[in-house]
């Protein structure tokens, strides 16, 4: 069975964690594709069924949580709105829940990022391929 494909949109400081954890040469999952986006609270909903629909087995969502440049604490809330909505667009399609991840990533948060991406890589391929 091929490796599961990640998708992870990185806020801000998640991506400067990516990033580290590239200069690191830290080990996480060679099926892993990161897009830095300046804020999760942005993340439409209907871009995450987009990126199950184009392939990937998983979706991690790695917010800046309360350290986000650009709304603070209340990055939180929002992008939880955003993640609950795309449960239901998910559900909807018959795609499983635990597709979809969302963390808190800082910018020192290097283990968290790997550490997370490996975890996240198991219940993919626990799950299989998503039924298209």
């Amino acid at each position: 069975m091929p490796e599961p494909k990640i998708l992870i949109f990185a806020a801000e400081m998640a991506y400067r964690a990516a990033d580290q954890a590239g200069l690191m040469k830290a080990w996480y999952p060679v099926a892993t594709y990161i897009v830095r986006i300046p804020c999760t609270s942005m993340l439409r909903p209907e871009l995450i069924i987009y990126a199950f629909e184009k392939g990937f087995d998983g979706v991690f969502v790695a917010s800046s949580g309360p350290d986000c440049p650009f709304l603070g604490e209340s990055c939180v809330g929002k992008t939880s709105q955003r993640i609950e909505k795309a449960y239901e667009l998910m559900k909807g399609r018959g795609i499983e829940p635990e597709r979809l991840l969302m963390s808190g990533v800082c910018s020192t948060c290097v283990e968290t990022l790997v550490g997370k991406t490996k975890e996240f890589k198991e219940t993919l391929s626990r799950l299989g391929p998503v039924k298209r």
